[in-house]
């Protein structure tokens, strides 16, 4: 006997033809007009599509809602002037890190985690501050959540120095120390220091920590709109030397946006061979990852949440269909075919630049599913309501 099957359901690859979903333990195990056997649960798709769960490849999780403590400055900063002044607004969300409490920041934490579950978001990279001001007290947070979530979200804690290594001392020591205590991927945000030596050292330092605790790497490069930016092109290749290929994540990369084409087939050639892919969030800023392009030349591409009413960002519901959403009109992605890509970007091509292994709805694949309330893609993007049903790791979570 099966563990759960989802009968009448539709998939994207099964076309108008109902079928059956039957899951053992963790694992899709058979998908047919009718599985050959019963199931101890049983859900009724209603002849909607049943597609595999929402993975957020970026999302701040120590700052959700903390918007009204950083205060408005810092927004302003960041969306102004094509991003040219995004260092600034860095720095000016930086002082109420003070503030920065583990026993106040878990409540945000849980706010948004239950929305993830609510909407079927089941795999989050989720960044927490590591500096000076915020200490270990964002890292612990979330480490916390981890546990107490881990049967319905996989949370990745990257342990990220928001205020740069050399600029900021005591940084480097302090992701570490993450590290040590449990941080799952060693982040990184080269661009923020002040000297091209520097940002070169940044990531030397960062990867090498990857290296030594055997950890994925996700680094926000070249978020600002500055055509000489390199901070992607520098990681990509420490990643080809180290032979880190396929465990490391480039998110925002706006820069590229005003590369000069030449400079951009390089920086994809690069990519390749490092077999890295991109998360882009093009709704926290006014610039964005030349997604299209990168996925035309069959590099990877995920979308991310980024943030949710923090210093960057005011809205957010930790809803990837929402996201998908946004996505689709700021990429002028709303053909019926690049609607199927859009919603790749929130579920299998993000678990794939994220090196999630099996997150397709497959025989063989995981049991992290959502039923929808729409028959396509087109309507679930366009009304992007929560699923009817989430099911992570074969157990029904909604």
């Amino acid at each position: 006997m099966y563990d759960l099957i989802i009968k009448n359901a539709l998939t994207r690859k099964t076309g108008k033809d109902l079928v059956e979903i039957a899951v053992k333990g963790s694992k899709i195990v058979e998908i047919a007009s009718r599985a050959s056997d019963n199931g101890k649960d049983e859900i009724d798709a209603k002849g909607n599509l049943v597609t595999e769960s929402f993975v957020n490849g970026h999302l701040h999780l120590d700052k959700v809602y903390t918007l009204d403590r950083a205060g408005q400055k810092a927004i302003e900063e960041y969306n102004e002037g094509g991003m040219s002044n995004a260092l600034s607004s860095i720095a000016s969300a930086a002082e109420f890190k003070t503030q920065y409490d583990e026993s106040w920041i878990i409540e945000n934490v849980r706010k948004a985690l239950d929305l993830a579950v609510k909407n079927g978001n089941t795999h989050i990279r989720a960044f927490a501050d590591v500096d000076s001001k915020a200490k270990l007290e964002g890292v612990k947070a979330l480490l916390k959540a981890k546990e107490e979530y881990r049967d319905k979200v996989t949370l990745e804690v990257v342990a990220f120095p928001q205020d740069g290594i050399a600029r900021e001392p005591g940084a480097y020591e302090l992701v570490e120390e993450a590290l040590k205590i449990g941080a799952d991927v060693v982040g990184g945000i080269p661009w923020i220091e002040f000297s091209k030596e520097d940002e070169i050292d940044h990531v030397e330092k960062m990867c090498n920590l990857a290296k030594k605790y055997n950890k994925d790497i996700s680094m926000l490069c070249d978020d600002v709109g500055d055509a000489e930016e390199r901070t992607f092109e520098m990681l990509i290749k420490k990643v080809i030397e180290m032979g880190w290929q396929g465990r490391a994540t480039g998110q925002h990369c706006r820069a590229m946006m005003l590369y000069p084409e030449n400079e951009f087939r390089k920086l994809c050639e690069l990519l390749k061979r490092a077999q890295m892919g991109v998360i882009s969030d093009p709704q926290t800023g006014p610039l964005h990852a030349r997604v299209q392009d990168l996925i035309k030349e069959g590099i990877p591409v995920g979308l991310g949440q980024d943030d949710i009413n923090d210093a960057y960002y005011t809205f957010g519901q930790n809803n990837m269909l929402e996201i998908a959403f946004i996505g689709a009109h700021i990429l002028r992605m709303c053909s019926d075919k690049d609607l199927e890509l859009v919603y790749d970007m929130v579920t299998t091509m993000a678990a794939k630049v994220l090196n999630m292994k099996g997150h397709e709805l497959t025989v063989g694949g995981n049991a992290d599913l959502v039923i929808l309330k729409e028959k396509d893609i087109k309507h679930a993007i366009w009304y992007h309501e929560e699923p009817v049903s989430v099911i992570k790791n074969g157990k029904i979570i909604k």
